[in-house]
């Protein structure tokens, strides 16, 4: 009787207390170290083919585990090693599963092992700042799909024009002749892209619901100086006379945002990391 009672119990709970579903993974895929020489990677989807290019370690578990890049810690390899890698999607899966795949592949492949704690550690608020607010902002399309939803192709370019960056979803910046310039940013995602250029975490507390497109200039000596702080996040080894800079560069990005009636607000807060506790530099053969 008893056990007839528990297998009526699991019956009405459904399926997920008889069998766990499958965990989801790329069908195969390939992994080579980036070419040192490569001055432009991103993410690129043919159908059921994925292709990412030049990304560092780091950025891999970020994408991996849906967490700002600022949010994982772990070795100082984890922004100079750099792999790209080819996959393919299994037969039915979806963009949204992508995350859970990678998750796989750095688990199967490098050996990840990771773990989620809750740090104090100095950030940038973007915030308002006195009016008025120079943000042009565009109608959103009422048909656009969401982040999860779209196949997104994202692309960075490095010359010496400047940098150009395709974010995906119609938003995109150019950073060139000492002028950014966004297009289509919601306050989260122009949040996300300063925190490449920034030496800490910058979190949106603007308040702003809508997709804006955006300028504000700086001058030549700033640019390098953000050029320089963005190498330094991506894992670049620059000469101790680019490093120097730095010290006394401070963050220009700080005036500069307050062009647009925005600011950037130094201060300390709780933040959800994902610190790597073990992963090979090498990932198992293909």
């Amino acid at each position: 009787m008893q056990i007839g009672r528990c297998l009526v119990l699991a019956l009405l709970a459904g399926p997920s207390v008889l069998a766990q579903s499958p965990r989801a993974e790329f069908e195969v895929a390939s992994i080579h170290p980036s070419s040192p020489a490569t001055s432009s990677g991103g993410v690129r989807i043919d159908g059921s083919q994925v292709h990412y290019a030049g990304f560092p370690f780091r950025e891999y578990v970020a994408r991996a585990y849906r967490i700002r890049l600022s949010h994982v810690l772990g070795p100082d390899w984890l922004n100079s090693v750099r792999f790209d890698i080819d996959a393919k999607l299994p037969e039915g899966a979806t963009p949204a599963q992508i995350p859970e795949m990678l998750q796989a592949l750095l688990s199967d492949r490098f050996g990840l092992k990771q773990h989620r704690e809750q740090k104090e550690m100095p950030m940038y608020a973007l915030v308002l700042a006195k009016p008025p607010l120079r943000l042009k902002e565009i109608p959103r399309d009422a048909d656009a799909k969401t982040r999860d939803e779209a196949l997104v192709n994202v692309k960075v370019e490095i010359g010496a024009a400047g940098t150009s960056v395709d974010l995906g979803y119609g938003s995109s910046y150019t950073l060139a002749g000492g002028k950014f310039e966004g297009k289509r940013m919601s306050a989260e995602v122009f949040a996300s892209t300063l925190e490449r250029y920034c030496d800490r975490p910058v979190v949106d507390m603007t308040g702003l619901n809508g997709v804006y497109d955006l300028v504000f200039e700086m001058s030549p000596e700033d640019s390098q100086v953000i050029g320089i702080r963005a190498a330094v996040n991506a894992g670049v080894r620059l000469p101790p006379q680019a490093m120097s800079l730095l010290d006394s560069g401070g963050n220009p990005l700080v005036a500069a945002v307050e062009q647009l009636g925005l600011r950037l607000d130094a201060r300390k807060a709780p933040v959800d990391v994902l610190v790597v506790d073990e992963a090979r530099r090498t990932p198992v053969e293909n």
